[in-house]
Protein backbone atom coordinates (compact mmCIF):
# COMPACT_ATOMS: atom_id res chain seq x y z
CA UNK A 1 0.00 0.00 0.00
CA UNK A 2 1.40 3.01 -0.99
CA UNK A 3 1.68 5.99 1.03
CA UNK A 4 -0.06 8.87 -0.43
CA UNK A 5 -2.24 11.07 -0.38
CA UNK A 6 -4.12 10.64 -3.74
CA UNK A 7 -5.86 14.32 -2.97
CA UNK A 8 -2.60 16.30 -2.35
CA UNK A 9 0.16 13.66 -3.72
CA UNK A 10 1.87 13.61 -0.88
CA UNK A 11 4.02 11.25 0.83
CA UNK A 12 4.12 10.74 4.94
CA UNK A 13 7.93 11.92 5.33
CA UNK A 14 7.03 14.95 3.63
CA UNK A 15 3.96 15.40 5.80
CA UNK A 16 6.12 15.33 8.46
CA UNK A 17 8.93 17.28 7.36
CA UNK A 18 5.89 19.89 5.87
CA UNK A 19 4.01 19.77 9.37
CA UNK A 20 7.73 20.56 11.89
CA UNK A 21 8.57 23.28 9.00
CA UNK A 22 5.09 24.69 9.13
CA UNK A 23 4.77 24.70 12.48
CA UNK A 24 8.69 26.13 12.98
CA UNK A 25 7.47 29.23 10.68
CA UNK A 26 3.53 30.12 12.12
CA UNK A 27 6.02 30.54 15.64
CA UNK A 28 8.92 32.71 13.87
CA UNK A 29 5.80 35.05 12.59
CA UNK A 30 4.55 35.26 16.46
CA UNK A 31 7.63 35.55 18.10
CA UNK A 32 8.73 38.41 14.89
CA UNK A 33 5.78 41.03 17.14
CA UNK A 34 6.61 43.76 18.76
CA UNK A 35 4.59 41.75 21.62
CA UNK A 36 7.03 39.19 21.96
CA UNK A 37 10.07 41.25 23.07
CA UNK A 38 10.61 42.92 26.11
CA UNK A 39 11.80 45.90 23.89
CA UNK A 40 8.27 46.39 22.43
CA UNK A 41 10.18 46.41 18.77
CA UNK A 42 10.61 43.68 16.06
CA UNK A 43 12.72 40.83 16.07
CA UNK A 44 14.56 39.93 13.14
CA UNK A 45 13.26 36.96 11.18
CA UNK A 46 16.28 34.81 11.50
CA UNK A 47 16.50 34.92 15.34
CA UNK A 48 12.83 34.60 15.41
CA UNK A 49 13.53 31.25 13.44
CA UNK A 50 16.16 30.27 15.25
CA UNK A 51 14.46 30.28 18.26
CA UNK A 52 11.23 28.36 17.02
CA UNK A 53 13.71 25.88 15.51
CA UNK A 54 15.32 25.40 18.71
CA UNK A 55 12.07 24.96 20.56
CA UNK A 56 10.04 22.72 18.49
CA UNK A 57 12.98 20.76 17.81
CA UNK A 58 13.84 20.58 21.70
CA UNK A 59 17.30 21.68 21.36
CA UNK A 60 17.53 24.32 23.49
CA UNK A 61 20.34 26.48 21.68
CA UNK A 62 19.40 30.29 21.55
CA UNK A 63 20.69 33.35 19.82
CA UNK A 64 18.62 35.56 22.54
CA UNK A 65 18.45 35.53 25.61
CA UNK A 66 15.23 33.86 26.90
CA UNK A 67 14.69 35.37 30.11
CA UNK A 68 15.74 38.85 28.94
CA UNK A 69 14.50 39.52 25.62
CA UNK A 70 11.45 37.55 25.31
CA UNK A 71 8.17 38.99 27.48
CA UNK A 72 5.63 36.34 28.92
CA UNK A 73 3.77 36.23 25.46
CA UNK A 74 6.59 34.86 23.66
CA UNK A 75 7.59 32.54 26.84
CA UNK A 76 4.14 31.12 26.21
CA UNK A 77 5.21 30.62 22.62
CA UNK A 78 8.35 29.40 23.09
CA UNK A 79 6.64 26.80 25.45
CA UNK A 80 3.76 25.91 23.49
CA UNK A 81 6.46 24.85 20.74
CA UNK A 82 7.88 22.89 23.30
CA UNK A 83 5.62 21.01 24.16
CA UNK A 84 4.43 20.69 20.65
CA UNK A 85 7.58 19.59 19.33
CA UNK A 86 8.44 17.08 22.50
CA UNK A 87 4.85 14.90 21.68
CA UNK A 88 5.10 15.42 17.90
CA UNK A 89 3.39 17.69 15.65
CA UNK A 90 0.80 14.96 15.24
CA UNK A 91 -0.13 15.09 18.58
CA UNK A 92 -2.18 19.12 17.45
CA UNK A 93 -4.62 16.89 15.15
CA UNK A 94 -4.84 13.97 17.55
CA UNK A 95 -5.84 16.15 20.33
CA UNK A 96 -8.44 17.77 18.60
CA UNK A 97 -9.91 13.87 17.38
CA UNK A 98 -9.67 12.80 21.15
CA UNK A 99 -11.85 16.29 22.67
CA UNK A 100 -13.81 16.16 19.45
CA UNK A 101 -14.33 12.27 19.68
CA UNK A 102 -14.04 11.78 16.10
CA UNK A 103 -12.96 9.03 14.35
CA UNK A 104 -9.42 9.05 13.17
CA UNK A 105 -8.99 9.17 9.16
CA UNK A 106 -6.60 6.06 7.83
CA UNK A 107 -4.52 8.77 6.14
CA UNK A 108 -3.81 10.55 9.71
CA UNK A 109 -2.86 7.04 11.64
CA UNK A 110 -0.48 6.47 8.63
CA UNK A 111 1.33 9.77 9.12
CA UNK A 112 0.84 9.00 13.24
CA UNK A 113 2.60 5.49 13.07
CA UNK A 114 5.24 6.79 10.40
CA UNK A 115 6.22 10.01 13.26
CA UNK A 116 5.96 7.64 15.97
CA UNK A 117 8.43 4.88 13.80
CA UNK A 118 5.41 2.21 14.86
CA UNK A 119 5.25 -1.04 12.87
CA UNK A 120 1.87 -2.27 14.18
CA UNK A 121 -1.78 -0.63 14.36
CA UNK A 122 -1.60 0.60 18.15
CA UNK A 123 -0.65 4.37 17.32
CA UNK A 124 -3.74 5.45 18.78
CA UNK A 125 -4.07 3.78 21.88
CA UNK A 126 -0.53 4.74 22.18
CA UNK A 127 -1.00 8.73 21.48
CA UNK A 128 -3.60 8.52 24.37
CA UNK A 129 -1.18 6.50 26.83
CA UNK A 130 1.32 9.38 25.62
CA UNK A 131 -0.97 12.52 26.66
CA UNK A 132 -2.01 11.10 29.54
CA UNK A 133 1.68 9.68 30.83
CA UNK A 134 3.30 13.52 29.50
CA UNK A 135 1.07 15.39 31.25
CA UNK A 136 1.37 13.77 34.37
CA UNK A 137 4.71 13.62 34.53
CA UNK A 138 5.34 17.60 34.13
CA UNK A 139 2.37 17.95 36.37
CA UNK A 140 4.07 16.03 39.44
CA UNK A 141 7.15 17.75 38.06
CA UNK A 142 6.01 21.73 38.31
CA UNK A 143 4.52 20.63 41.74
CA UNK A 144 8.34 19.50 42.79
CA UNK A 145 9.22 23.00 41.16
CA UNK A 146 7.22 24.79 42.93
CA UNK A 147 8.62 23.86 46.58
CA UNK A 148 12.01 25.42 45.92
CA UNK A 149 10.70 28.02 43.35
CA UNK A 150 7.38 29.85 45.23
CA UNK A 151 9.03 30.54 48.66
CA UNK A 152 12.16 31.85 46.12
CA UNK A 153 10.62 33.97 43.88
CA UNK A 154 6.66 34.23 44.98
CA UNK A 155 2.80 32.80 43.81
CA UNK A 156 2.98 33.93 40.65
CA UNK A 157 6.18 33.77 39.12
CA UNK A 158 7.38 30.93 41.36
CA UNK A 159 4.59 28.94 39.63
CA UNK A 160 5.23 29.98 36.07
CA UNK A 161 8.73 29.08 36.63
CA UNK A 162 7.82 25.81 38.30
CA UNK A 163 5.81 24.81 34.98
CA UNK A 164 7.85 26.01 32.30
CA UNK A 165 10.89 24.43 33.76
CA UNK A 166 9.01 20.90 34.17
CA UNK A 167 7.58 21.37 30.41
CA UNK A 168 11.41 22.26 28.96
CA UNK A 169 12.85 19.75 31.39
CA UNK A 170 10.59 16.68 30.44
CA UNK A 171 10.79 17.84 26.56
CA UNK A 172 14.71 17.50 26.92
CA UNK A 173 14.45 21.20 25.52
CA UNK A 174 16.92 23.13 27.96
CA UNK A 175 15.46 26.54 27.82
CA UNK A 176 15.41 28.00 31.02
CA UNK A 177 14.05 31.47 32.39
CA UNK A 178 16.62 32.06 35.09
CA UNK A 179 19.50 33.41 31.81
CA UNK A 180 22.42 30.97 32.80
CA UNK A 181 20.29 27.62 33.13
CA UNK A 182 21.12 25.89 36.22
CA UNK A 183 24.21 27.25 37.51
CA UNK A 184 22.47 29.74 40.18
CA UNK A 185 21.10 26.06 41.46
CA UNK A 186 24.57 24.21 41.45
CA UNK A 187 24.22 23.99 45.23
CA UNK A 188 20.86 22.45 45.50
CA UNK A 189 20.52 18.89 44.93
CA UNK A 190 16.96 19.18 44.99
CA UNK A 191 15.83 21.49 41.88
CA UNK A 192 18.70 19.52 40.04
CA UNK A 193 17.51 16.08 40.92
CA UNK A 194 14.02 16.97 39.71
CA UNK A 195 15.61 18.36 36.26
CA UNK A 196 17.29 14.60 35.73
CA UNK A 197 14.31 12.97 36.19
CA UNK A 198 12.55 14.48 34.16
CA UNK A 199 14.90 14.63 31.96
CA UNK A 200 15.50 10.66 31.99
CA UNK A 201 11.29 10.38 31.86
CA UNK A 202 11.35 11.88 28.60
CA UNK A 203 14.56 10.91 26.95
CA UNK A 204 13.81 6.98 28.38
CA UNK A 205 10.83 7.13 25.54
CA UNK A 206 6.92 7.02 25.46
CA UNK A 207 7.27 3.28 24.13
CA UNK A 208 9.34 1.84 26.74
CA UNK A 209 7.14 3.61 29.51
CA UNK A 210 4.31 1.62 27.71
CA UNK A 211 5.91 -1.55 27.74
CA UNK A 212 6.88 -0.74 31.93
CA UNK A 213 3.50 -0.33 32.51
CA UNK A 214 2.14 -3.36 30.72
CA UNK A 215 4.49 -5.54 32.41
CA UNK A 216 1.39 -7.32 34.33
CA UNK A 217 -0.32 -8.20 31.87
CA UNK A 218 2.30 -9.95 29.73
CA UNK A 219 5.39 -12.19 30.49
CA UNK A 220 7.88 -10.09 28.84
CA UNK A 221 9.49 -6.96 27.49
CA UNK A 222 9.89 -6.27 24.21
CA UNK A 223 13.22 -6.14 22.66
CA UNK A 224 13.52 -2.18 22.20
CA UNK A 225 12.51 -1.63 25.82
CA UNK A 226 15.46 -3.92 27.17
CA UNK A 227 17.96 -2.54 24.50
CA UNK A 228 16.72 1.30 25.98
CA UNK A 229 17.12 0.37 29.46
CA UNK A 230 20.60 -0.89 29.06
CA UNK A 231 22.14 1.41 27.26
CA UNK A 232 20.37 4.15 29.20
CA UNK A 233 21.63 2.52 32.43
CA UNK A 234 25.17 2.33 30.88
CA UNK A 235 25.76 5.47 29.51
CA UNK A 236 24.49 7.68 32.66
CA UNK A 237 26.82 4.70 34.33
CA UNK A 238 29.84 5.46 32.22
CA UNK A 239 29.14 9.52 31.72
CA UNK A 240 29.59 10.29 35.89
CA UNK A 241 32.64 7.80 36.00
CA UNK A 242 34.24 9.49 33.01
CA UNK A 243 33.33 12.82 34.74
CA UNK A 244 35.16 11.75 37.81
CA UNK A 245 38.42 10.94 36.03
CA UNK A 246 38.06 13.98 33.41
CA UNK A 247 36.95 16.95 35.72
CA UNK A 248 37.67 15.90 39.61
CA UNK A 249 41.16 14.70 39.02
CA UNK A 250 43.28 18.06 38.69
CA UNK A 251 40.59 20.21 36.91
CA UNK A 252 37.63 20.15 39.81
CA UNK A 253 34.59 22.00 37.24
CA UNK A 254 32.59 22.22 40.76
CA UNK A 255 32.98 25.24 42.98
CA UNK A 256 31.35 23.38 46.16
CA UNK A 257 33.12 21.40 48.33
CA UNK A 258 30.64 19.55 49.52
CA UNK A 259 30.66 15.61 48.74
CA UNK A 260 26.87 15.40 48.12
CA UNK A 261 27.22 18.90 45.71
CA UNK A 262 29.74 17.35 44.10
CA UNK A 263 28.00 14.04 43.52
CA UNK A 264 25.32 15.64 41.97
CA UNK A 265 27.10 18.11 39.76
CA UNK A 266 28.58 15.62 37.93
CA UNK A 267 25.55 13.42 37.57
CA UNK A 268 24.15 16.08 36.30
CA UNK A 269 26.95 16.25 33.85
CA UNK A 270 26.33 12.69 32.60
CA UNK A 271 22.46 13.58 32.30
CA UNK A 272 22.10 16.60 30.62
CA UNK A 273 23.85 15.67 27.44
CA UNK A 274 21.72 13.33 26.64
CA UNK A 275 19.84 15.93 24.61
CA UNK A 276 18.63 18.28 27.71
CA UNK A 277 20.94 21.08 27.28
CA UNK A 278 20.76 22.52 31.02
CA UNK A 279 23.84 23.02 32.78
CA UNK A 280 25.50 23.68 36.14
CA UNK A 281 28.85 24.81 35.15
CA UNK A 282 30.76 26.46 32.89
CA UNK A 283 31.58 24.31 29.69
CA UNK A 284 34.00 26.67 28.40
CA UNK A 285 36.61 25.63 31.42
CA UNK A 286 35.85 22.14 31.04
CA UNK A 287 39.08 19.42 30.14
CA UNK A 288 39.68 18.02 26.50
CA UNK A 289 38.57 14.70 27.41
CA UNK A 290 35.70 15.94 29.61
CA UNK A 291 34.37 18.04 26.08
CA UNK A 292 34.79 15.01 24.01
CA UNK A 293 32.81 12.61 25.99
CA UNK A 294 30.17 15.00 26.01
CA UNK A 295 30.22 15.13 22.48
CA UNK A 296 30.13 11.26 22.48
CA UNK A 297 26.88 11.21 24.80
CA UNK A 298 25.38 14.69 22.83
CA UNK A 299 25.66 12.18 19.37
CA UNK A 300 24.22 8.94 21.01
CA UNK A 301 21.33 11.25 22.25
CA UNK A 302 18.15 9.65 23.80
CA UNK A 303 15.90 6.54 23.40
CA UNK A 304 14.08 6.41 20.05
CA UNK A 305 10.21 7.63 20.22
CA UNK A 306 11.31 10.08 22.81
CA UNK A 307 11.32 13.80 23.38
CA UNK A 308 14.97 13.46 22.53
CA UNK A 309 17.52 13.48 19.74
CA UNK A 310 20.46 12.29 18.63
CA UNK A 311 21.84 8.84 16.76
CA UNK A 312 19.69 7.03 19.54
CA UNK A 313 20.46 4.49 22.18
CA UNK A 314 18.64 1.79 20.63
CA UNK A 315 20.50 2.64 17.14
CA UNK A 316 23.86 2.44 18.87
CA UNK A 317 22.69 -0.50 21.01
CA UNK A 318 22.34 -2.13 17.76
CA UNK A 319 25.72 -1.74 16.22
CA UNK A 320 27.55 -2.46 19.61
CA UNK A 321 25.21 -6.05 19.63
CA UNK A 322 26.20 -6.28 15.69
CA UNK A 323 30.16 -5.77 16.33
CA UNK A 324 29.78 -8.10 19.45
CA UNK A 325 28.45 -10.58 17.19
CA UNK A 326 31.21 -10.63 14.51
CA UNK A 327 33.39 -11.12 17.46
CA UNK A 328 32.15 -14.06 18.13
CA UNK A 329 31.58 -15.23 14.95
CA UNK A 330 27.84 -14.87 14.60
CA UNK A 331 26.12 -14.52 12.03
CA UNK A 332 23.45 -12.10 13.41
CA UNK A 333 22.93 -9.47 16.14
CA UNK A 334 21.55 -11.42 19.24
CA UNK A 335 19.76 -10.03 22.18
CA UNK A 336 18.11 -11.54 25.58
CA UNK A 337 17.40 -14.51 23.06
CA UNK A 338 16.53 -12.60 20.56
CA UNK A 339 17.82 -12.24 16.62
CA UNK A 340 17.36 -8.42 15.80
CA UNK A 341 16.55 -8.58 12.14
CA UNK A 342 19.06 -7.77 9.70
CA UNK A 343 16.85 -4.84 8.18
CA UNK A 344 17.39 -3.05 11.40
CA UNK A 345 21.22 -3.69 11.59
CA UNK A 346 21.83 -2.38 8.19
CA UNK A 347 19.41 0.76 8.98
CA UNK A 348 21.46 1.74 11.86
CA UNK A 349 24.71 0.97 10.17
CA UNK A 350 23.07 3.32 7.65
CA UNK A 351 22.17 6.00 10.09
CA UNK A 352 25.35 6.11 11.86
CA UNK A 353 27.62 6.96 8.54
CA UNK A 354 25.23 9.73 7.51
CA UNK A 355 24.81 11.60 10.63
CA UNK A 356 28.35 11.54 11.19
CA UNK A 357 28.88 12.75 7.60
CA UNK A 358 26.37 14.95 8.10
CA UNK A 359 28.13 16.46 11.65
CA UNK A 360 31.81 16.63 9.87
CA UNK A 361 30.18 18.28 6.80
CA UNK A 362 28.66 20.99 9.08
CA UNK A 363 31.62 21.06 11.27
CA UNK A 364 33.51 21.75 8.21
CA UNK A 365 31.64 24.34 6.98
CA UNK A 366 31.25 26.45 10.22
CA UNK A 367 35.33 26.50 10.69
CA UNK A 368 35.34 28.60 7.33
CA UNK A 369 32.45 31.01 8.25
CA UNK A 370 32.57 30.95 12.48
CA UNK A 371 35.85 33.05 14.25
CA UNK A 372 37.14 31.05 16.87
CA UNK A 373 38.04 32.89 20.22
CA UNK A 374 41.62 33.65 20.67
CA UNK A 375 42.24 31.80 23.58
CA UNK A 376 44.66 28.94 24.40
CA UNK A 377 44.35 25.41 23.72
CA UNK A 378 40.73 26.04 22.27
CA UNK A 379 40.46 24.96 18.70
CA UNK A 380 38.01 22.88 16.41
CA UNK A 381 36.19 21.03 19.55
CA UNK A 382 34.40 24.88 19.83
CA UNK A 383 32.71 24.20 16.92
CA UNK A 384 32.17 20.80 16.50
CA UNK A 385 30.77 20.93 20.43
CA UNK A 386 28.00 23.42 18.87
CA UNK A 387 27.49 21.85 15.55
CA UNK A 388 26.88 17.41 17.96
CA UNK A 389 24.81 19.98 19.93
CA UNK A 390 22.52 20.84 17.30
CA UNK A 391 22.16 17.81 15.50
CA UNK A 392 21.24 16.12 19.08
CA UNK A 393 18.81 18.65 19.70
CA UNK A 394 20.67 19.02 22.97
CA UNK A 395 21.43 22.76 23.37
CA UNK A 396 24.50 22.87 25.42
CA UNK A 397 26.84 25.82 23.92
CA UNK A 398 30.73 26.72 24.50
CA UNK A 399 29.50 30.22 23.72
CA UNK A 400 29.40 30.38 19.77
CA UNK A 401 25.68 30.27 18.78
CA UNK A 402 25.15 33.91 20.30
CA UNK A 403 27.71 34.74 18.01
CA UNK A 404 26.91 32.96 14.70
CA UNK A 405 26.93 34.48 10.99
CA UNK A 406 23.90 34.49 8.89
CA UNK A 407 25.19 31.32 7.41
CA UNK A 408 26.14 29.39 10.82
CA UNK A 409 22.65 30.37 11.76
CA UNK A 410 21.03 28.56 8.44
CA UNK A 411 23.26 25.64 9.22
CA UNK A 412 22.33 25.28 12.71
CA UNK A 413 18.84 25.72 12.15
CA UNK A 414 19.14 22.93 9.42
CA UNK A 415 20.81 20.77 11.97
CA UNK A 416 18.24 21.43 14.85
CA UNK A 417 15.68 20.39 12.19
CA UNK A 418 17.00 16.97 11.18
CA UNK A 419 18.20 15.69 14.53
CA UNK A 420 14.73 15.77 15.78
CA UNK A 421 12.58 14.90 12.54
CA UNK A 422 15.04 12.50 11.52
CA UNK A 423 17.83 12.49 9.19
CA UNK A 424 15.98 9.21 7.06
CA UNK A 425 12.70 11.36 7.37
CA UNK A 426 14.36 14.20 5.51
CA UNK A 427 15.90 12.01 2.88
CA UNK A 428 12.99 10.09 2.02
CA UNK A 429 10.35 13.28 1.90
CA UNK A 430 13.26 14.82 -0.64
CA UNK A 431 14.40 11.48 -2.93
CA UNK A 432 11.60 9.05 -2.24
CA UNK A 433 11.36 5.67 -1.15
CA UNK A 434 11.70 3.15 -3.73
CA UNK A 435 9.55 -0.47 -2.22
CA UNK A 436 10.03 -2.48 -5.78
CA UNK A 437 11.78 -5.71 -4.87
CA UNK A 438 13.66 -7.29 -7.06
CA UNK A 439 13.42 -11.08 -7.59
CA UNK A 440 17.19 -11.63 -8.78
CA UNK A 441 20.57 -11.14 -7.99
CA UNK A 442 23.74 -10.06 -9.33
CA UNK A 443 26.67 -12.83 -8.67
CA UNK A 444 28.73 -12.09 -5.98
CA UNK A 445 32.83 -11.35 -4.68
CA UNK A 446 34.84 -10.44 -2.27
CA UNK A 447 36.23 -6.95 -1.58
CA UNK A 448 39.29 -6.94 1.08
CA UNK A 449 37.96 -5.07 4.55
CA UNK A 450 40.02 -3.75 7.14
Amino acid sequence: MKKRYSRFDVSVPQMIVMGFAGLILVGALLLMLPISSQSGEWTPFIDALFTTTSATCVTGLTTLNTAEHWTFFGQVIIIGLIEIGGLGFMSIPILFYFISRKKISLSTRLVLRDSLNMESSGEVSLMRYIFKTAFLIQFLGALCFAIDFVPRYGWTKGLWFSLFHAISSFCNAGFDLFGDSMVGFQNNPWVLSIVMGLIIAGGLGFLVWYDLMGLRKKQRMTLHSKIALMMTGSLLLFGTLGFVVTEHFGNSLVVSDNVVNRFFNTLFMAVTPRTAGYYSIDYFQMTHAGLILTIVLMFIGGTSGSTAGGLKTTTFGVLLLKVRSIFKGQKHAVFGERTIRDEAVNRALTLFFITLSLCILATMILSVTETIPDVDQLGLEYIAFEVISAFGTVGLTMGLTPDLTLVGKVIIILMMFIGRVGIMTVVFSMLGRSRQDTNFKYPEETVMIG
